[in-house]
């Protein structure tokens, strides 16, 4: 009886099931977009036209064919093709399909093709399990996975996979998907709805479907063409991909200093705010903002710290959301503010000879004199007190070894001049001399 409705809902998925669900590609000639994945004369289109698909994985963000093209590869293959996804399965259902899989070769020597969805999910002895059998070529193993497989997936089975980057769909293709979906729905669509549905869509193909299906819903129940405010209801917010743990946390991070090190405060705010809206932590960011601070901007401006700093105080004080225009404002400054790399630069020669030389002793005209006997050992013997003698201004400081070395090199932006500053006389105090 279970058996019979079983079968009963299967014939009745086509009716009930979302859009997206029902225009799914069946083959690369419907397929859309990811041309320099599958594009005429790539390696993977020419493979699986030919069945003979290796291991790979497929990683994107989600609405980008990740699991539509291992799909395909199952109308295509004469291989077996069996399925799992990793939110779900176990070490026994692993085993299972390689057990299915090696009866498979040795009775009728048919191939096992194993599509593996949220393949991060898989825990270190899942992936374990299943490496014997990728490496012997038991199975054909198809990943998918919306994080960055270098982070989630072991190397050992990296090394044995063909890594597949899908990107967001562009404007133009997801219009292609939105007027598929229309044509479906018989829906009218003017091409201001087809665009503003794929600006919405956020580079989603299933998100861009999902807005269009809703949008003719809510049109259809008032008895009208599909409007605008259909569209507006339907969308709601933007997609926003942002992991904040993987791959777009290092990402956005990364773009983020770029910017601001490119001295562009436009490209600078629409990192922070994708951060921000995202989810990261504000605290990471006025962190990293600090960092660069000193790291990019240095001395050229010597200000940018203090600002970065402040912001940093600001957002504990007041705390988000209303801290979002004081870290928005230090990110601009930061952006706008000449740039040196000379702190950094200076810093990392500096380590370089301490790490190869060690500790070398000061000179004695610089060791501590203050204590009883000092002078028995010469310390502090020729040392020359600038306020006293400008001379002192021109003393060099470094250890025996390293006379005459430079580490600091202005860069000679902003206030970082190339010059020593004039020094003014000052009467020192009488502890110092």
């Amino acid at each position: 009886m279970s058996d019979l409705f079983a079968d009963a809902a299967e014939g009745r998925l086509a009716d009930v099931a979302p859009l997206a669900q029902r225009l799914r590609p069946s083959s690369l000639d419907d397929f859309v977009g990811q041309d320099q994945v599958v594009g005429e004369g790539s390696a993977l289109r020419l493979a699986i036209a030919e069945d003979r698909v290796a291991s790979a994985i497929f990683y994107g963000p989600p609405g980008t064919g990740k699991t539509t093209l291992a799909r395909i590869v199952a109308a295509t293959t004469g291989a077996a093709f069996e399925e799992l996804s990793a939110v779900s399965a176990s070490v026994a259902d692993v085993r299972a399909i390689l057990q299915r899989a090696r009866d498979r070769l040795g009775g009728s020597g048919q191939r096992t093709i194993l599509f593996l969805d949220e393949i991060h999910r898989f825990n270190k002895a899942q992936q374990d399990a299943m490496l014997p059998a990728v490496e012997t070529g038991l199975v054909t193993l198809i990943g998918a996975t919306t994080e960055n497989p270098y982070f989630e997936v072991n190397s050992a089975l990296l090394s044995r996979t063909q890594i597949y980057e899908l990107q967001p769909l562009t404007s133009d293709d997801l219009a292609v998907v939105v007027r598929k979906g229309a044509a479906h729905l018989e829906a009218e669509l003017t091409d201001e709805l087809v665009e503003k549905i794929s600006h919405r869509a956020g580079g989603d193909a299933r998100a861009a479907l999902n807005i269009l299906e809703l949008a003719h819903q809510s049109a259809r129940a008032e008895g009208v063409a599909v409007e605008e405010r259909h569209v507006e209801d339907a969308a709601r917010k933007r997609p926003l991909v942002y992991d904040k743990g993987g791959d777009a946390h290092y990402d956005f991070t990364s773009a983020f200093i770029k910017a601001i090190r490119g001295s562009d405060p436009d490209a600078t705010l629409f990192y922070l705010s994708a951060m921000l809206e995202g989810g990261e932590d504000p605290r990471y960011v006025a962190r990293r903002m600090i960092v660069h601070a000193s790291e990019d901007i240095g001395n050229a401006d010597p200000r940018a710290l203090l600002v970065a700093v402040a912001a940093a105080h600001a957002l504990e004080h007041v705390g988000l959301p209303e801290a979002q225009l004081n870290l928005a404002q230090a990110a601009i400054y930061l952006a706008r503010a000449p740039k040196s790399n000379a702190v950094l630069k200076a810093l990392g020669a500096a380590q370089a000879d301490v790490k190869e030389l060690g500790a070398l002793r000061p000179p004695k005209s610089l060791r501590d004199a203050h204590y009883f006997g000092a002078k028995k050992l010469s310390h502090g013997k020729g040392y020359v007190y600038p306020p006293d003698d400008p001379a002192g201004y021109e003393t060099d400081y470094l250890p025996d070894e390293l006379k005459g070395k430079t580490y600091y090199k202005p860069s000679g932006n902003g206030e970082e001049t190339t010059t020593r500053p004039q020094q003014e006389e000052v009467e020192p105090p009488a502890s110092a001399r």
